[in-house]
């Protein structure tokens, strides 16, 4: 999939969209481990930040088929990735939910079209497969990602309320 950079941008000539091959896993897993340290570690105390460089080979091997699973490449390099799946519930026949489960694009390239190009595949992908929706988390307090959500056209559904335990 080529890459169409936003206008006046010079930062993303070069950009690709590609699917993640086995070949990839890597480059994967190391845009993954770099979200689960600046999301998850800094808004969830509990988040196992580790996770991805233990087990997240051999969990996004296992969906490569029938998931989405992008890289945003520039010039060879990383710079941002997004995972997708599609479910269903017992509890809401007939509803099939397109679900980003992980997104990040690289601090360098922020704000240059590369999310907005990612998100796009992913909806694309999940239009393709009949989803009747898409659904995406975020931390309560990352402001900046339900910003981009939100502009992308996701609205709130539902509220998660929590009250912490110290340890």
């Amino acid at each position: 999939m080529k890459f169409t950079p936003k206008k006046g941008s010079d930062t993303v000539d070069g950009m690709d969209i590609v699917a993640v091959t086995e070949d990839l896993i890597p480059a994967l897993v190391t845009s993954v481990a770099a979200l689960f340290a600046e999301d998850g570690g800094r808004h969830d105390p509990w988040m196992d930040t580790g996770w991805p460089d233990r087990a997240g080979a051999a969990y996004y091997r296992g969906r490569l088929d029938g998931q989405l699973c992008l890289l945003a490449r520039e010039h060879g390099r990383t710079v941002g990735h997004l995972v997708g799946r599609l479910g269903s519930s017992e509890l809401r026949p007939g509803a099939t939910v397109a679900v980003l489960e992980s997104m990040r694009v690289d601090e360098s390239v922020r704000r240059d079209g590369v999310g907005s190009a990612l998100v796009g595949e992913f909806t694309a992908w999940a239009s393709r497969a009949r989803a009747t929706e898409f659904r995406v988390t975020a931390f309560a307090a990352n402001e900046g990602a339900i910003g981009f959500y939100r502009s992308r056209g996701f609205e709130p559904f539902e509220v998660t309320l929590r009250k912490g335990v110290t340890p």
